[in-house]
């Protein structure tokens, strides 16, 4: 085999390769033999077909076809390899020249990861902190309990601060045109409760039962709708029920209904035991992507734009999945956000999409470099505690897929190197 290589880009290739006469000879003998299994000739058995009968009798176009290809399978990984590429997508090839059986020159064009030069990864400090419960969370926590276990009775008076309020609403822009998302049916509000826009629980508070009301609220400029951040909304609320919502006292015998403890100091404890194992969490987790990104930012390297634009796809692939279980469409979401799913790729996902690509192979390189594995115990175990966690029987053939095993399998393969690169991180 003869391999001639030129490089575009730095994230490009082309292989030129020439096979040789004894690759061909080998590869037409495989393919006779293969293509004979299902040759029928008069005064031979099938299957047992001699070769050069076999060539006799058979299709020319597929065999020349089969031939080709096979050629072409065996030699481009092995080129690839000669030249320590690394492909990210299937190579675009073309046949250079070909003479039946006896010359064959093919051409592979192939986008291919560029060079990595890791920085000293090991020197890289960054301190993990503490996560820390304040006495005021902990209130938060059980102010909700109380108010989940509130009672809730309809009241004649008008509504005051404290109140649930179940009501029916509808916005408008200036120009009058309903608003897609900035309406509700039934919706039982908490007035105080701060989970509406800035100004639209006030201008409930006064109203009672059987009354509407129109107001105008401005939409904060930091708003997560870009076509509403900033805007002048004009809301028509009608007031269906005012109901008090009345607390249970905070004593121990509340504390008791709410779990396993028998006070109310108890229960504050265990609250606070509980919220600084989620804030660890999430603070460990935070931890471990900026320190990552660290890494990734000392670290060069050129990605081919194939990797960044496969990464962008399985992005909007999951926000079509995450919008379907909110009941709303692509189409719907992108009008909210007043763009065009191009133009939202571009300047939503590109980057993200990017960092994301780059985070993965700088990873990748540090396992490799540190010898990290997923050991076929270790995968089984996490295998099973997964099984565990999803009874539902189609979950469970999702699992047993191979490229389920294969993606959970990359999974604990980058979490064993991000802990790795947090004991160097964190070391004296």
């Amino acid at each position: 085999m003869h391999i001639e290589i030129t490089r575009p880009t730095k994230t490009s290739a082309v292989l030129t390769v020439k096979a040789d006469k004894a690759e061909l000879e080998e590869v037409r003998r495989d393919v006779l033999k293969k293509l004979g299994k299902d040759v029928k000739v008069s005064g031979f058995r099938t299957g047992r077909v001699p070769p050069e009968v076999v060539e006799k009798n058979i299709n020319q176009q597929l065999y020349q076809q089969e031939f080709i290809e096979e050629v072409v399978q065996r030699l481009y990984p092995k080129a690839a390899k000669e030249h320590n590429l690394r492909p990210v997508d299937r190579p675009e090839l073309a046949i250079k020249s070909f003479v039946p059986f006896t010359e064959l020159t093919f051409e592979a064009k192939v986008a291919v990861l560029g060079e990595v030069k890791l920085p000293d990864y090991k020197k890289i400090k960054l301190e993990r902190k503490t996560a820390e419960v304040t006495k005021k969370e902990v209130d938060e926590v059980i102010e909700n309990l109380l108010t989940q276990s509130a009672e809730k009775k309809s009241v004649k008076r008008t509504a005051k601060n404290g109140d649930q309020v179940l009501i029916d609403f509808a916005g408008k822009d200036t120009d009058g045109k309903a608003i897609k998302g900035a309406d509700g049916k039934d919706y039982p509000l908490v007035l105080g409760s701060k989970t509406f826009i800035p100004g639209f629980e006030d201008n409930l508070e006064g109203k009672k039962a059987g009354d509407e009301t129109t107001f105008d609220v401005i939409f904060p400029k930091d708003y997560g709708v870009s076509t509403l951040a900033g805007e002048k909304v004009t809301f028509t609320v009608s007031i269906k029920d005012v109901k008090e919502v009345v607390k249970p006292k905070l004593d121990d015998a509340f504390a008791k209904t709410v779990g396993p403890v028998e006070s109310v100091d108890q229960l504050r404890k265990d609250i606070e035991k509980e919220l600084q194992i989620e804030k660890q969490r999430q603070s460990d987790t935070q931890y471990e992507s900026e320190l990552v990104r660290k890494i990734t930012k000392y670290t060069k390297l050129d990605i081919p734009q194939a990797l960044i634009d496969d990464q962008i796809g399985r992005m909007m692939d999951e926000l079509k999945q995450n919008l379907t279980y909110r009941g709303q469409t692509i189409k719907e979401f992108l009008e909210l956000k007043g763009t065009t799913e191009e133009d939202y790729k571009k300047k939503e996902l590109a980057e993200q999409a990017e960092e994301r690509v780059k985070a993965s192979i700088v990873l990748s390189e540090i396992s490799e470099k540190e010898n990290i594995q997923v050991t076929p115990e270790e995968l089984e175990m996490r295998m099973q505690v997964l099984k565990g966690q999803y009874q539902d029987p189609q979950m469970q053939q999702e699992l047993d897929k191979p490229e389920s095993r294969h993606n959970i399998a990359s999974r604990m393969l980058s979490e064993k190197t991000v802990a790795q690169l947090a004991a160097y991180a964190t070391k004296d």
